[in-house]
């Protein structure tokens, strides 16, 4: 089966999952430029996720410029990433609310932690449903830059606990690392 539903119920998925999040940004009562202050971490925890979503939408749309086809493995595989993406508007809205708090903060990297590991799923089972020669295999070698995403995220969950700011840093820095899409995906698209 080709690959043009799912990549269509993919972006419905992040479409609505973004409006829900622009949904959750609360103006305030007051007019005054002061009262946005308070508005800071809440836009900034807002800002960080629709960077990731950017981030999730762009490298789901070069995973599937290369997947030649679908099975249901690989259907419910981009269900499982859909799933944790999907709870990222309730941490965004939990860590901006509660941004000097551990658990919000905590949450928020298993969250981004989960949608790692979902998507190392979902790449093996695209992977296991092609050619030995899919370009695919080659493009992601031995996935340096998966291994220490999952690194990155560990280490931000953990420190959490410790300083709730060195954990959002962390959550940065894998947003910084996979901003621009593989290039050795695009150079075969």
């Amino acid at each position: 089966m080709k690959t043009t539903r799912l990549e269509a119920f993919s972006d419905a998925v992040m479409a609505i999952i973004i409006t829900i999040m622009v949904l959750e940004l609360k103006a305030p009562e007051e007019t005054d430029f002061s009262s946005l202050i308070p508005k800071i971490p809440i836009f900034l925890s807002y800002l960080v996720s629709f960077v990731y979503i950017a981030i999730y939408w762009n490298n789901h749309h070069h995973l599937f410029q290369v997947t030649e086809k679908v099975n249901g493995k690989i259907l419910w595989a981009n269900m499982h990433v859909l799933f944790w993406v999907s709870l990222i508007p309730f941490s965004t809205s939990w860590l901006g609310e509660n941004h000097e708090a551990s658990v919000p903060a905590a949450l928020y990297g298993i969250i981004l932690l989960m949608i790692a590991i979902a998507s190392i799923i979902l790449q093996q089972a695209i992977l296991k449903h092609h050619d030995h020669d899919f370009m695919l295999r080659d493009a992601i070698g031995n996935d340096l830059k998966g291994k220490l995403t999952i690194l990155i995220y560990v280490i931000g969950i953990i420190t959490s606990f410790f300083n709730t700011w060195f954990a959002v840093l962390c959550y940065i820095i894998v947003a910084i690392i996979w901003f621009i899409p593989d290039k050795r995906i695009e150079k075969n698209v």
